[in-house]
């Protein structure tokens, strides 16, 4: 009976299909153990699934909006990572739509997940209207993670469709402020030289590749460092498997890259900066004769 994955039981909660906050917290960290210890990747996705649409469109009567929020968000982030582990890649856009209705409701780490997903895939047409739309969105322009999925969307989508007249747009807009704007005129005026040099039957691989690095770092250190200013609040195991997922949606999403090996060394560390942490006084654990 050792090993294999944990049998679903019903939360509390689950009457009528309803499941409260913490049931389906409950059910966001079983998900979680079926996709990274278990590998039971259907099973993960059937258990957000069934937690995800408990917390409907608006969340939760009575409970903190903030905490639904971020719930159904870590929900829709690990059933992606499953459907990608089943070559189910093309269903995630639709299948997270699901549970936000319209693309600018989508929350800016699913959404990035989402350019990250069909861009690597080669179809980053497939995210190219969700994307407009979200970055239109008066309410999403506010936010403090719209500069970066800005910028994820211009280098991601836009310059390898060719679609340099809307990346100029982009780039001029208040989504792009300083040093950021200027990086970006740069990179359009790069892929305008390579569109105009590029021999026939050119794919233009090489200047994709730094691009690809810049955004999957930059994103590294944003979806870090929203973890942990949580870690705190989090019971031990949720972190670890929160981080852990985290890695394996961004090491999986650019697999056999040069760029996947700093990107592993940096995780070490910082989960060897974790134990020390953990294991240091008061911490450390008594030993006892």
């Amino acid at each position: 009976m050792k090993g294999g994955p944990p049998t679903p039981a019903a939360p509390p909660g689950s009457a009528g299909g309803a499941l409260s906050l913490a049931a389906a917290a409950a059910l966001l960290e079983e998900a979680a153990d079926l996709l990274v210890v278990h590998l039971d990747f259907p099973a993960a996705l059937r258990t957000c699934e069934r937690a995800a649409r408990s917390l409907g469109a608006g969340g939760l009567a009575g409970e903190p909006e903030g905490a639904s929020w971020e719930v159904k968000c870590s929900l829709c982030v690990v059933g992606i990572q499953a459907l990608a582990e089943m070559n189910r890649w093309r269903e995630v856009l639709a299948w997270v739509l699901q549970y936000y209705q319209v693309p600018e409701k989508l929350p800016p780490k699913v959404l990035e997940m989402c350019l990250l997903l069909y861009s690597n895939m080669q179809d980053p047409g497939a995210v190219l209207g969700a994307a407009h739309a979200w970055l239109q969105d008066p309410d999403n322009q506010g936010l403090p993670e719209c500069p970066a999925v800005a910028e994820l969307h211009l280098r991601r989508v836009l310059l390898p469709l060719g679609r340099l007249s809307e990346a100029e747009e982009l780039a001029g807009s208040a989504a792009f402020s300083g040093q950021q704007r200027l990086d970006a005129l740069q990179a359009i005026c790069a892929a305008r030289h390579q569109q105009r040099h590029r021999p026939p039957g050119s794919e233009g691989d090489q200047e994709g590749t730094p691009h690809k690095l810049l955004s999957l770092m930059m994103l590294l250190r944003r979806l870090w460092a929203s973890a942990m200013s949580r870690f705190a609040s989090l019971p031990f195991k949720k972190s670890l498997l929160a981080t852990l997922v985290l890695c394996l949606l961004l090491v999986r999403f650019d697999p056999a890259s040069p760029s996947a090996r700093p990107l592993i060394c940096r995780l070490a560390q910082l989960f060897r900066r974790i134990r020390e942490a953990l294991l240091s006084p008061p911490h450390q654990p008594r030993i006892h004769d």
